[in-house]
């Protein structure tokens, strides 16, 4: 048998030594793409001990400084371009909004969102198109913002969405009229019509409440607990603000000023495109920079001090995605449809504060001395528990 072993090796070594050859010719061949930069990576895990040093939104903006507006950073297999000017974001929104339609995504995320049946990880299509158009028309548009139909939140929404959506359909059967409706009833009604190119089933009612909740509850909380503490630490900011609410609310006058506060976006690249002169790959998670960009000194003044009135004037960025140097709610097919809604919410939330209370800090405590140390996450929230005594101003 040993004249037959020695051959048969033989011809496949070298079968799979000219088909490594070809390969490599191959690869040799074909341009490479030009990437962006990005800062030195191991061979396993990529860039990821970057990420470790500090907070990551942090040390991205850091890394960005040295590096670009658009970086490249690998985490294990994900690549991972992060934008971190406005410039470079009105080139990928603007220019190449098809490219960048839909969400990061992942098998655990579909798991928890049920296979982007609800609206923030559905790929861009039909099903997409449905719920973005039920959520501005329906729920939350100007129209029920102006009316002051909020929705009803529930103590269980989470865990008993199927006999909620039980009891709203049994609700809805003995009542007329669109004024009553909420969130639950306008969906229902809706399902029951069928006059739409995609079905609206239980599933995918159940996912866009969640989705609409789960975006509002962290969000809004994490802005007035920033705000309050950024009021107490600069007093003159507070009285001003309060006189304000004052003329505003007192002779329900039109409001002198906009004070709009802030939040990170994360798209995935459909198809290969070019970006200032970089090649992006398909399939690259985009990560805009909201926090970075909203402190760029190219369009920004005294970036690290609290000053609201840096929104005032017609100069002013817009916020609802015209202006790049300022997106709270993100930007290009995939802007929050919630806007009005957040909006309206964290206005009426913060003017209620300012106009019925006097806020004052234990004793003590200085209002310089307000630890404001951040916690990374969806929304960057505080790390200390803001403490304030409310001292009744003018009478609910």
């Amino acid at each position: 048998m040993e004249h037959f072993t020695l051959p048969y090796n033989y011809h496949f070594g070298l079968c799979l030594f000219l088909a490594l050859l070809l390969h490599a010719v191959l690869r040799a061949k074909k341009p490479r793409p030009r990437l962006p930069p990005g800062p030195w990576q191991l061979p396993v895990t990529g860039s990821l001990h970057h990420l470790l040093r500090g907070l990551p939104h942090r040390t991205m903006r850091d890394l960005s400084l040295r590096h670009g507006p658009l970086m490249l950073l690998r985490v294990c297999e994900r690549v991972a371009i992060v934008v971190s000017s406005a410039k470079a974001a009105r080139e990928i929104y603007r220019g190449n909004e098809a490219a960048f339609s839909e969400r990061l995504s992942s098998p655990g995320i579909d798991e928890l969102c049920r296979h982007g049946q609800g609206i923030v990880f559905a790929p861009y299509g039909d099903h997409w198109r449905l719920l973005r158009r039920i959520l501005m028309t329906e729920l939350l548009s100007a129209r029920r913002v102006e009316a002051g139909r909020a929705e009803r939140q529930r103590q269980d929404t989470f865990r008993l969405m199927d006999n909620i959506l039980k009891t709203q359909e049994e609700r809805r059967m003995g009542r007329d009229g669109d004024d009553e409706q909420d969130m639950v009833d306008v969906l229902l009604r809706i399902q029951k019509e069928g006059n739409m190119r995609v079905s609206l089933s239980d599933g995918v009612i159940r996912a866009l409440l969640i989705d609409v909740f789960g975006a509002a509850l962290d969000t809004t909380t994490t802005i007035l607990q920033w705000a309050m503490a950024e009021l107490m630490s600069n007093p003159r900011v507070m009285q001003r603000v309060q006189s304000e609410a004052d003329y505003v609310l007192a002779r329900h006058a039109t409001r002198p000023c906009d004070y709009t506060l802030l939040r990170r976006s994360s798209l995935k690249c459909v198809q290969d495109c070019k970006i200032q002169g970089y090649d992006i790959p398909r399939g690259a998670t985009m990560l805009t920079k909201t926090w970075a960009i909203s402190r760029d000194p190219k369009y920004w003044y005294e970036t690290k001090r609290f000053m609201p009135e840096r929104f005032e004037g017609n100069g002013v960025a817009d916020f609802r995605g015209l202006d790049f140097e300022f997106t709270p709610f993100g930007v290009g097919r995939r802007i929050c449809p919630g806007i009005d809604f957040a909006y309206a919410n964290v206005e009426i939330a913060m003017a209620s504060l300012i106009y019925h209370f006097d806020w004052e800090l234990p004793p003590r405590v200085d209002p310089r001395e307000i630890d404001m140390t951040e916690v990374f996450g969806a929304t960057v929230r505080r790390k200390a528990e803001l403490f304030l005594h409310p001292v009744p101003r003018i009478p609910l």
